[in-house]
């Protein structure tokens, strides 16, 4: 993460605060649990603060990064469906909890 932020030249929490906002940044774990940014990342971190200094607000951004890294988000999904793979998914995860408790 230091490495990043000494590349991109920008603050360890402007990093952090749009890793949070923005789906398509993901630092990974080392083995030890030290965070790290694949070199796309990086591409893409330095590109968002271009995009910022231009003016652009972070959703502004966010849409021509995706656009300009052919990043495509998760196609939108009904909300009963929605609905429904959540109640399978909490109907494993209390079988799972109540096999733990055996």
């Amino acid at each position: 993460m230091s490495e990043v932020s000494r590349r991109a030249k920008l603050p360890l929490k402007t990093i952090e605060l749009w890793e949070k906002e923005l789906y398509f940044l993901n630092a990974g774990r080392t083995s030890k649990g030290k965070r790290i940014f694949r070199k796309r990342d990086l591409d893409i971190i330095i590109r968002l603060k271009q995009l910022k200094k231009e003016g652009l607000t972070l959703a502004g951004a966010k849409r021509k990064i995706e656009s300009e890294f052919n990043i495509r988000g998760a196609a939108p999904m009904h909300p009963d469906r929605l609905k429904k793979i959540l109640f399978q998914i909490k109907e494993q995860l209390t079988d799972i909890a109540s096999t733990l408790e055996k």
